[in-house]
């Protein structure tokens, strides 16, 4: 299945087209080889922060999958404030580079989805969990609950997010994005076990989190 090649998130492909165009246009009228490589490197750069390729999904029974590129920065026992629990948090910040598309960590059907305008800190701080723009995914799978917040970084705060109450995802499913630097929370129940640590780097979807010890 063509994994070898790089797919656009289905929200920025007409963005990329616009960068592209504008870019050959003002090498066109530039007129040298200076526009051409300004050009050039403005159409690489578009693919690098909207590339979205296939991945390989784990099919480990209770595993947790990662829902974004990008280093582990915090796991601690946490109060989930969308559902209303205690759970386990493991936080996953995602910098400039990292793909922006966001992917289901488990099987699952959405119980809510909740948005929050907020204020322009660095994702990469503990108070961007509750006071950045974000939106909260919450999935019921297997009888447990498992709640994705996509937190906006401070550059271009911009979230989108395709799904809604109702809607089953699978794992390795695409469900939304986040534009240039942010972070996504992914609250547990208290009795997942981490399989990850602080710092280190993670992929969506190939990178197990967490496995639940009831699924």
């Amino acid at each position: 299945m063509m994994s070898s090649l790089y797919l656009f998130a289905r929200g920025h492909r007409l963005l990329t087209a616009v960068v592209v165009l504008f870019t050959l246009a003002l090498a066109w009228l530039l007129g040298d080889g200076w526009g051409l490589l300004f050009a050039g490197l403005m159409a690489a750069l578009a693919a690098l922060l909207w590339r979205d390729a296939p991945r390989a999904v784990p099919t480990q029974s209770g595993a947790v999958l990662s829902p974004a590129d990008g280093r582990v920065v915090r796991i601690e026992k946490a109060r989930d404030p969308y559902a209303n629990r205690d759970a386990l948090r493991i936080s996953v910040f995602m910098n400039f580079f990292d793909t922006h598309a966001n992917r289901a960590s488990v099987d699952g059907v959405i119980r809510q989805v909740q948005y929050f305008p907020g204020a322009a800190i660095s994702a990469d701080l503990d108070t961007a969990s509750t006071r950045h723009e974000r939106n909260a995914v919450v999935i019921e799978s297997n009888g447990e609950l498992v709640t994705l917040v996509q937190v906006a970084g401070l550059i271009a705060r911009r979230i989108l997010c395709t799904v809604k109450p109702g809607d089953t995802l699978t794992r390795g499913q695409r469900y939304g994005l986040i534009r240039f630097g942010s972070r996504v929370d992914i609250y547990l129940p208290p009795h997942a076990v981490p399989k990850v640590a602080p710092g280190e780097r993670v992929s969506a979807t190939t990178t197990i989190l967490a496995t639940l010890a009831t699924a």
